[in-house]
């Protein structure tokens, strides 16, 4: 085998006028599930999983909101997992996938990052990431950089990342952009898919169908625009663990390596005792009189 030499894309996706309309007006967390469900995205995945299936490659479709990666698995009949996913269900699909010609795409959100190994896999494509996060693109690029079975020279993976035009998700995806630069990697914008229109059974080809996805994504509740939990937070942009923003914690400038940003330096975890007086403080009186009388026996 030998390591991919991979091509990595990021692919823009305008909102439809209806979508965009909704996101303009929209709180902060709906606006996720608007541009992460914007049919010319839908459009743009269907339209690279056709493509790279006739060319016989193995796909990956990343997805870290679950009602994303549920609704576009299913509208386009495909095996998906995520954290609910039962474990024999998960052996099932990746077995399928690694040895069955009939199944050549599956999704998967945060779970793929890190626990499942795929090797085979030859095409990734990502529809919603975790905002700025550097670790999260190493380990996905990851995916597509192991040694491949097949031989032939020249051979080339696929890194796509789609993105929606105009909307708070290009920010994003340009701090992930720096990372891959910084690693090396160069990468193409695309702004438009030639054929995309002519598919067959092309999805939301219609303004009749864009409409229902669209009254379809507005019903829902602010919690499915959320992201399944993961431990790349503090490699992230701006956000904390819970997809909110982090006000509190200050930029810090400070020397380090490229190969830490993928997570490849020495490092270890130190323990602090904590001041048991101050802790004994937010306690309610009674406590406290207990605590010091167990102390004098």
């Amino acid at each position: 085998g030998h390591i991919a030499n991979v091509q990595c894309a990021e692919v823009w996706c305008p909102m439809t006028a209806e979508f965009y309309q909704e996101y303009l007006r929209e709180t902060a967390r709906k606006r996720m599930l608007l541009y992460i469900m914007n049919p010319t995205k839908f459009q743009a995945c269907q339209f690279l999983i056709q493509y790279h299936e006739r060319r016989g490659d193995k796909i990956i479709v990343f997805s870290d909101n679950v009602y994303a990666l549920q609704e576009y698995a299913l509208k386009m009949g495909k095996p998906f997992i995520y954290g609910s996913t039962p474990q024999q269900e998960r052996m099932n699909i990746l077995q399928n996938f690694q040895y069955n010609d009939q199944i050549n795409t599956i999704f998967l959100s945060k779970v793929g990052d890190t626990s499942i190994d795929l090797p085979e896999a030859t095409c990734l494509i990502q529809i919603s990431s975790h905002y700025g996060s550097r670790r999260q693109e190493a380990q996905r690029l990851g995916r597509i950089l192991r040694a491949k079975r097949r031989n032939d020279e020249g051979f080339n993976a696929f890194f796509y990342s789609l993105v929606s035009k105009d909307t708070q998700e290009m920010y994003y995806s340009t701090k992930r952009q720096a990372f891959l630069v910084d690693q090396g990697y160069a990468f193409k914008v695309i702004t438009h898919l030639h054929g995309m229109e002519n598919i067959p059974n092309l999805a939301y080809a219609s303004p009749r169908e864009r409409r229902e996805l669209l009254q379809e994504v507005l019903l829902k509740n602010e919690e499915a625009a959320g992201i399944e939990v993961g431990d790349d937070a503090d490699n992230s942009v701006g956000r904390g663990s819970n997809g909110h923003k982090r006000f509190k914690s200050k930029a810090v400038r400070g020397e380090g390596s490229l190969s830490g940003l993928a997570g490849g330096e020495d490092m270890a975890y130190m323990e602090y005792s904590t001041n048991k007086n101050k802790e004994l403080k937010e306690h309610h009186p009674l406590i406290r009189k207990m605590y010091y009388k167990n102390l004098k026996k």
